[in-house]
């Protein structure tokens, strides 16, 4: 058995899982979530600013010292969408190296992409022709597969954070705005996915989708218990974008079941995942805690395998790609 410390440093939030990995099980230990909002003006400036670096440390250093508490073999921090369009990403991701010790690895898309897809199948069956959606702050990764692995994977630039950038000035959001955000949805799905494909179930999974579920089950916080395998139905998410998309930021704020800091970006990532439902005609969505960090979980425990030494602070190599 492995204990790892996986960090993903998203483009609106950065998340800790330490968990024990053997025989291809991750059984999580703790996990914890900051909404940091790295990718904050990366769309428009290509560069991680100053006010969203120095969030990210100061979890950061949370972050490290809970690992070493918990026994951590090994720490594996990932990046993402944000960091593949900053041109600052590589020294930031340098920085996290040197100054907290933590091994990095910078995901392409269809890394990030397959990564999700081997997070959300430990410890359970996909089904052949199951659609796997995670709406992230800067992308979203589509993957279709089952039992026999991965038959299509694409990351699409569909972020909740980017597209409210983008398209959603007003608060709350105007209907020509909503329109404008729902139709480059439409038109980036349109653009990378095949016609011929025909998932016939979806999991969908990260912050949108649990919060969603946290809404549809009337929590007043995340349960991650609760919430796992929740199904959310096609009709709900689109009566529920209409109620989010009238509220104001200071209402969804105050919202039970949305984290406070989600707020300003919620509403483009429910856009996201409604119009992925219809355009592959999608009546339901079930709901999983399991995702790229778990995946991510393995590939730290697979690198710790092909190192000597144990201590968390001993491997600092980048690894990117």
């Amino acid at each position: 058995m492995t204990r790892v410390g996986v960090v993903d440093l998203g483009t609106n939030s950065t998340r800790l899982l330490v968990a024990d990995v053997e025989g291809g099980c991750v059984r999580e230990v703790e996990r914890r979530l900051r909404i940091t909002r790295l990718g904050e003006s990366v769309d428009e400036g290509r560069h991680l600013i100053p006010a969203a670096i120095a969030r990210v440390r100061g979890v950061l250093a949370e972050y490290r010292s809970r690992i070493e508490a918990l026994g951590g073999e090994r720490a594996l921090a990932i990046a993402t969408s944000a960091f593949r369009d900053a041109r600052n990403g590589e020294a930031f991701l340098a920085e996290i190296e040197r100054d907290f010790g933590f091994r990095t690895r910078l995901f392409s898309g269809d890394e990030e992409a397959l990564t999700m897809f081997r997070g959300v199948a430990t410890g359970r069956e996909i089904a052949e022709g199951t659609l796997l959606v995670d709406v992230g702050g800067g992308s979203t990764e589509l993957v279709l597969g089952g039992s026999g692995g991965v038959e299509f994977h694409s990351s699409l630039d569909l972020g909740c954070v980017r597209l409210t950038e983008r398209f959603l000035a007003s608060d709350p959001a105007l209907p020509e705005e909503l329109d404008a955000c729902a139709a480059a949805v439409r038109a980036a799905l349109g653009e990378r996915v095949p016609e011929t494909m025909r998932p016939g179930t979806a999991i969908g999974v990260a912050g949108t989708v649990t919060t969603l579920a946290t809404l549809d089950l009337g929590l007043d916080e995340e349960e991650p218990d609760v919430v796992d395998g929740h199904v959310l139905t096609t009709g709900w998410v689109a009566e529920e974008l209409g109620r989010l998309a009238r509220a104001t930021v200071a209402e969804l704020r105050a919202r039970p079941g949305i984290h406070p800091e989600r707020a300003p970006v919620i509403v483009a990532g429910v856009v996201v995942v409604l119009e992925t439902l219809r355009r592959f005609g999608l009546d339901a969505l079930e709901v999983s805690e399991r995702d790229v960090m778990h995946g991510t979980a393995l590939l730290a425990a697979e690198l710790a395998a092909t190192t000597t030494g144990g201590a968390p602070s001993d491997g600092r190599s980048r690894h990117s790609s």
